[in-house]
């Protein structure tokens, strides 16, 4: 293990975990020395430290933290970011807000303590821009890396409790701000940003905007498949795994879901179905559950009340295995995908993985290994242990966004949600019942129709920083233009936000006193 010690964008000292002191060129910035220290030590830890900091890094985290070589971490108590607040202007991803009581997937990375193996450095040595200044330089490189499979934390056990004298990070300036907009976005994001900056910072930051023309945007392809991403962490206690359908009226496409989870090399121990049918005094349907036998147990439950969410939970609670399957009673997959599934999750160390979900002739596009903003309530293996602090959100129940939210209530515990490219299901998006139809939305009685959905609304107040809220805001209103009837740009503005207004008032309405007694 290598420490940088550095303060004011320069290294003070570099030292070996036993404190012995390593020769380093003291006119190279902090960046060109973390490389040229994976050059001389490639088996190693690199660690960073502001020095401030250095007494404080918590050793005894540092293997747990760093499980596998294909981790970058890093955290800072202070109450900003590098990056200003404005970048939630363009970035409307899950990485802007960070729960910094947990580990948290994030690419704002910050100086003040972090760390990251030397093979991931060698691996992009060759082509990627140093930066003088240390800060601009991790964010850069988490950005663009994060997407190629580089798995980016903000960590808080990386520093043992909080020092009595915390260093509030330099924030980038506005020229800054729209260089690194340049760089990483398309180029209409710095168009963007300046519109953000004139309607809701009251300011015009013409200078910047037209500085950061001439950067162009910065574009990789790095691999990271020669690196052993095997976790040290015991992640799987039994190879036992349960599935949970929800289901209505698809009763031969579930049967061929249940067909391709009985040929399964590995079976699952149950298969909870939860039937739905509002009609009253209905029956089930799915009589070859009980006709046929099947290689796994089968806990069926038929219900009158209409809700994935609801149906979901219902299921949640028969769980008894280590292990859950998310799963869609309209999909197919081949015979190994609960096999590689554990195989994966041993080699990551992670309690949340996602598949690859196709629909049929739809040609895949993404082949990296990855943390995602994504979580697929039907294509997706949990540990069931997380089940004891989460469920479904009924507030969702009316719209879209349940099962993003889901993802959203296993990254705050810490937890991150990761995408196995090479496990694949169809998602055939079959036809439905007679009787299937979307319950009715207790707001479409309105005169004016909420926009954009209020459970949309919901996700977007309970993760999203003020900045994006307002970015989504901007967007959503340039979108909708060319889609609606309402041309005159005063008129439509005005429809808009009493469109918001009433979105918001039902994003309020469904979070505090849920769906259920609407039903």
């Amino acid at each position: 293990m290598i420490f940088i010690i550095h303060q004011n964008n320069r290294v003070l000292k570099v030292l070996d975990n036993k404190q012995n002191k390593i020769a380093f060129n003291r006119k190279k910035s902090i960046a060109d020395t973390l490389f040229n220290l994976a050059t001389q030590f490639p088996n190693n830890l690199i660690i960073w430290c502001n020095r401030d900091y250095f007494d404080y890094i918590n050793l005894k985290a540092l293997p747990d933290i760093f499980h596998h070589r294909g981790i970058l971490a890093s955290f800072s108590f202070s109450d900003n970011n590098f990056l200003p607040n404005q970048i939630g202007y363009v970035d409307l991803s899950i990485y802007i807000k960070i729960n910094k009581k947990v580990c948290y997937p994030t690419w704002l990375l910050s100086g003040d303590v972090g760390g990251v193996h030397a093979e991931v450095l060698n691996a992009i040595s060759k082509d990627f821009n140093t930066y003088s200044n240390f800060h601009y330089f991790l964010n850069a490189l988490a950005k663009t890396a994060m997407h190629q499979g580089l798995f980016c934390y903000s960590h808080p056990n990386l520093l043992l409790g909080k020092p009595n004298t915390v260093n509030q990070v330099k924030q980038a300036s506005t020229f800054v701000l729209f260089q690194f907009v340049k760089e990483h976005y398309k180029w209409n994001w710095v168009y963007i940003l300046f519109t953000a900056f004139i309607i809701f910072e009251k300011k015009f930051p013409i200078i910047p905007l037209l500085k950061s023309l001439f950067y162009k945007k910065i574009e990789y392809d790095f691999d990271f498949t020669k690196i052993p991403f095997q976790t040290s962490r015991n992640i799987i206690d039994k190879r036992e795994i349960d599935v949970i359908i929800p289901t209505i009226g698809r009763k031969v496409y579930l049967y061929d879901v249940l067909k391709d989870l009985s040929r399964q090399t590995l079976l699952p121990k149950n298969v909870i179905i939860v039937e739905q049918n509002p009609i009253k005094n209905s029956v089930s349907e799915l009589n070859y559950l009980y006709n046929e036998k099947w290689p796994f147990n089968i806990k069926h439950r038929f219900i009158n009340k209409m809700g994935v969410c609801n149906a979901r939970n219902i299921a949640i609670d028969l769980v008894e295995s280590e292990w859950v399957f998310f799963g869609d009673d309209d999909i197919r997959f081949n015979k190994l995908l609960v096999e590689k599934a554990f195989i994966n999750i041993k080699n990551l160390g992670v309690r949340a993985i996602n598949f690859t979900c196709l629909q049929p002739l739809e040609e895949q596009t993404y082949f990296k290994i990855a943390q995602t903003p994504i979580f697929g309530s039907g294509s997706s293996v949990v540990k069931s242990e997380l089940f004891k602090n989460i469920k479904f959100d009924l507030s969702y129940e009316y719209g879209y966004r349940e099962d993003s939210d889901f993802g959203m209530q296993i990254r705050w515990l810490g937890e991150d949600v990761i995408f196995i490219p090479d496990l694949i299901i169809t998602h055939l998006k079959a036809p439905v019942g007679g009787f299937r139809k979307k319950p009715a939305s207790p707001w479409k009685s309105e005169k004016q129709l909420p926009k954009p959905s209020p459970t949309v609304m919901l996700f977007n107040l309970k993760y999203f920083t003020k900045q994006q809220k307002l970015g989504y805001k901007l967007m959503l209103f340039v979108k909708n233009y060319k889609s609606q009837s309402i041309k005159n740009p005063i008129n439509y503005v005005k429809n808009m936000r009493k469109g918001w207004c009433v979105s918001l008032t039902w994003a309020e309405k469904i979070n505090y006193n849920g769906v259920e007694k609407n039903n």
